[in-house]
Order: structure tokens, then C-alpha cells, then sequence
């Protein structure tokens, strides 16, 4: 039972990943008030090594290894008092079996819904970087908070920003929540739809993974957040909106029905949503330098043009539609990505060979996590056979 005054004991998976590393600076800082209890990778063993010789985790998961034996035996000699656990799985049952206070999800894609329902079902607080855990699976989130009496943070910028904004206060009060959109790296990019994966990942804002990147120049990404924000707000689609704000110093804006409006700014840096999802409702030490006023004269924000960005469509689409459509997409949206990234479709397929999978997908009601995993995998094949029809 942790006392008072004793430091908040954290899971932190995708450790070795960007939400996972600067989680670890965040408690490197504040090291009175957090502690690591347990660290969870996908496959970066040496990483992963070097963060248990630093932390001393009590668990430790590595997802996936060329080798178990030797795999096991190097994360031994890093934390020898720890229960490690390897192979696909093994960062839920961390989660599930830890018993840290809260757990910080910062693993990408579809595959980290399964850790967050862990963390859920035995009534953890999740902190939670992992997008897709609501984009798919709000259904069954919400079904899990309310049975086990865990709770829910956002670490990405525009939630955190969003629940900076709202403050909690009921959806019905709520006129209008507005999401920001740095535009991504191809803004300005004479023809997008041609642009090279050198040109696609070089963000003007954000340092990111090589998927989120891709998807904040189609915009899927900002679709999937607004998905997001449906989950965790509990507004309508009317409620609902995102504008690009090349600066990126604003990151929600929330206007209510009285005709006022609270917006939220700060230094592009994950460390403060990081930080705030931490310590929500307090606020620690300083995360990121202030802003000056002054800073604020030259910001600007246009609409979304969605014919530039038809990805960004497609994805409000599988939104409304409900059920298991945001699933689809989500997953079609993985294999494709790849497909560009290792040049197999140009980024102007990408939109057009999405169109095709939501349009074949029949929708049906979410049920369960097993049936998330099919409609994932018919997704996944649904796609590459896209890909290969071309």
C-alpha cells in the first residue's frame, strides 16, 4: 500500500521507444515522486538492457527476440532481482501483474489496446500515448472502467491540451472542441501525393516514429485524434473539430456555449503531456520554458482542406460509421504506410487503396477483443491484396 509521501510507482511500456524514453527523463526529474517498477519493449533488447541496468525495474517484458535464451540472460545480468517475461503478450501480462499505480502506454498501433484493457481490468490509472486503444477499442474501454474503477489520461499533446481546456466540465456546456494540426512535412509540398519517404519524415515540429509521421502528413493522424477526443470527452461529432496551426503552440482550443474560449499553448514538447498525465490534477516542476506573450503575435491557423488531405476524410468517415469501422482502417492504414515506407505504393495511393478497405469492410457492432483481432487481420489482408492488385 503506498503511503503519502512515497513516490508513484509506474509501468512504463514501449520503454524504449520516444513516449517511453522521455517518460524515463520525466521521472528522471522528478525521481521523489515517481518510481519504475516495470519496463516493457517490443524488440530492442540492448535498449531495453541499458534502461534496466539504469532503473532496476522489478519486471521487465521484451515482446519479441531473436534469440530467448540469450535475450534472457542479457536483461538477467542488467536487473538480476527482476521477473522478465518474453515473448508476443508479454507487455499485457506485465501490465496485468505488476500492480504498478499507473501504467503509461507508449506502445504504437493496434497492439497496445491489449495492455491498456490489462491495466484497465485491474483498476490502474493509464496513462496513454497509444491512440489506437480508443480509435478501436473505446467500446471495450469503456465497458472495463466501469467494472474494475480504473481511470484514463491522455499523454498526446491535444488531449492533454483538450483536458486542460475542459477542465471537466460537462459535454453539454461544451460548444465546440478544436484540435491544431501542424500541417505535417508536406504543407507546403508542390505535389504531396509524390513525395519521397526522405520528404515525408522530415517533420517540421514533431520528432516521431516513422508511422505517426507518415500519418500526420496524410493526416489520418489528426482523424484518429478526433476519434480519440470523441472517446474520452464524450462529445458529438458537432462538438468536434481541427484546424492546421503550422506554429504548434497552440494544441486545443475549446469554446463553450456561453461564447467563451480557453485554449491551451506551450512549447512543442511531449515531456509537459507526459509530465501533466503523471501528475494530473497537480502540476510538478517545469517541464518545458514558458511561454513569452510576444511569441504569440505572428501564430496563424487555416481550415483543413480536404482535398489536400483525403485520408483525414476517410478516417472521420470510419468514425461515424461506428463499430468495428475504426478498426478496419486503423489497420489498413499500418499495412499501407509500410507499403510507402518501403516504397512498394507512392503517398498518393495511400488515400485511394484506404477508400477501397472501408468501403469493403461491413460494419458490425464491437463485442469483443477477439473480434477486434479478426477484423484487424481481415483488415491487414484486405489491404495487401490492394497493394498487390495495382
Amino acid at each position: 500500500m503506498r503511503g503519502p509521501t512515497a513516490p508513484i510507482t509506474l509501468a512504463v511500456l514501449g520503454s524504449t521507444g520516444s513516449i517511453g524514453e522521455q517518460t524515463l527523463d520525466v521521472a528522471s526529474r522528478e525521481h521523489g515522486r515517481l518510481a519504475i517498477l516495470a519496463l516493457a519493449a517490443g524488440r530492442s533488447l540492448e535498449k531495453l538492457a541499458l534502461q534496466c541496468e539504469r532503473w532496476q525495474p522489478a519486471f521487465v517484458a521484451l515482446e519479441a527476440a531473436a534469440d530467448e535464451p540469450s535475450a534472457r540472460e542479457r536483461l538477467r545480468a542488467a536487473a538480476p532481482d527482476a521477473e522478465i517475461l518474453i515473448g508476443p503478450g508479454s507487455a499485457a501480462a506485465l501490465a496485468a501483474s505488476c500492480e504498478s499505480d499507473m501504467v503509461v502506454n507508449g506502445i504504437v498501433g493496434a497492439a497496445g489496446l491489449a495492455s491498456s484493457l490489462a491495466a484497465l481490468d485491474r483498476g490502474a490509472r493509464l496513462a496513454l500515448a497509444n491512440k489506437e486503444t480508443l480509435v478501436i477499442g473505446s467500446a471495450l474501454v469503456e465497458r472495463s472502467l466501469e467494472q474494475s474503477g480504473g481511470s484514463m489520461l491522455p499523454i498526446d499533446s491535444e488531449h492533454s491540451a483538450a483536458l486542460q481546456c475542459l477542465q471537466g466540465r460537462p459535454a453539454a456546456e461544451v460548444h465546440r472542441l478544436t484540435l491544431t494540426a501542424s500541417g505535417g512535412p508536406l504543407r507546403l509540398h508542390p505535389n504531396w501525393r509524390g513525395a519521397s519517404r526522405e520528404e515525408v519524415l522530415a517533420h517540421p515540429v514533431w520528432a516521431m516514429g516513422a508511422r505517426i509521421t507518415t500519418d500526420s502528413a496524410t493526416m489520418v493522424n489528426k482523424g484518429l485524434e478526433i476519434l480519440e477526443a470523441r472517446a474520452l470527452f464524450g462529445l458529438e461529432w458537432s462538438q468536434l473539430d481541427a484546424v492546421i496551426h503550422p506554429q504548434a503552440v497552440f494544441h486545443a482550443l475549446a469554446s463553450f456555449r456561453d461564447g467563451s474560449m480557453i485554449a491551451q499553448a506551450a512549447h512543442a514538447d511531449m515531456r509537459l503531456p507526459i509530465q501533466l498525465a503523471l501528475s494530473w490534477p497537480e502540476r510538478w516542476g517545469q517541464a518545458v520554458q514558458p511561454i513569452e506573450p510576444a511569441e504569440l503575435a505572428s501564430l496563424t491557423f487555416e481550415p483543413i482542406d480536404e482535398a489536400r488531405y483525403p485520408a483525414y476524410g476517410l478516417v472521420l468517415a470510419a468514425g461515424r460509421a461506428g463499430g468495428t469501422a475504426p478498426c478496419a482502417i486503423n489497420a489498413a492504414d499500418e499495412v499501407a504506410v509500410q507499403a510507402f515506407l518501403e516504397g512498394a505504393i507512392t503517398l498518393g495511393e495511400l488515400p485511394e487503396l484506404l477508400e477501397r478497405v472501408l468501403v469493403s469492410h461491413v460494419v458490425q457492432p464491437v463485442e469483443s477483443y477477439e473480434q477486434l483481432l479478426d477484423v484487424d487481420r481481415l483488415a491487414r489482408q484486405a489491404m495487401h491484396a490492394e497493394i498487390a492488385k495495382r
